[in-house]
């Protein structure tokens, strides 16, 4: 990527995403199989600790559906999460999950576990985007949850975050600004890909 001054990378990611949300929802309706080949990517490719903590997410929209992959690494024994916010600018927390937890609505509308399920830490997180570049480096919705997560946990753990997406949300070069933490893997329908330490 070209070097961009900083003060310039918000409005770069503003131009980006809706561009790459339109490309999200045109793949995700042209490629209805991308989840399961994501799954199988992941679960032959990506190296999950033995009784990791394995958080994914509750699809919105065209986002890919990762409640199957989850679903087989509850019953590979696994303690499974989903992320609850906690208000802008904060980290995500996660709630214990698994298939027939009681779920609620949240902010956004997103379903997170109800309030009597345990809090949980995740070491393997697998996380939603808008598009990603091979660098590893990912575009989100702009409130920067996951980047906060991200480097609260690799702080205090080692922590796996595996992006999972369909291949046509590649960019070449994701716009980044130092907060923004790299992810350790990009799975897409067609490949995936290990991309290195944070740099």
């Amino acid at each position: 990527m070209t070097d961009v001054p900083a003060t310039d990378v918000p409005a770069e990611k503003r131009a980006a995403r809706a561009e790459a949300r339109r490309r999200r929802d045109l793949a995700a309706a042209d490629a209805p199989g991308a989840a399961r080949s994501v799954m199988e990517r992941v679960l032959s490719g990506v190296p999950v600790p033995a009784g990791a903590v394995v958080s994914g997410y509750w699809p919105i929209g065209s986002e890919l559906d990762v409640l199957p992959l989850l679903r087989h690494f509850c019953d590979a024994g696994h303690v499974c999460a989903l992320p609850v916010g906690e208000g802008r600018g904060r980290p995500l927390r996660f709630r214990a999950w698994r298939p027939g937890t009681a779920m609620v609505e949240a902010e956004y509308g997103i379903m997170v576990p109800a309030p009597e399920e345990p809090w949980v830490t995740p070491s393997v997180l697998l996380v939603p985007l808008l598009a990603f570049d091979r660098a590893g480096y990912r575009l989100g919705y702009g409130a920067g949850y996951y980047d906060r997560t991200l480097a609260a946990l690799r702080a205090a753990h080692p922590v796996l975050a595996v992006g999972v997406a369909m291949a046509a949300q590649e960019m070449d070069a994701v716009p980044r600004d130092r907060y923004d933490q790299k992810l350790d893997w990009i799975v897409t329908d067609r490949f995936a890909l290990h991309t290195g330490p944070q740099a």
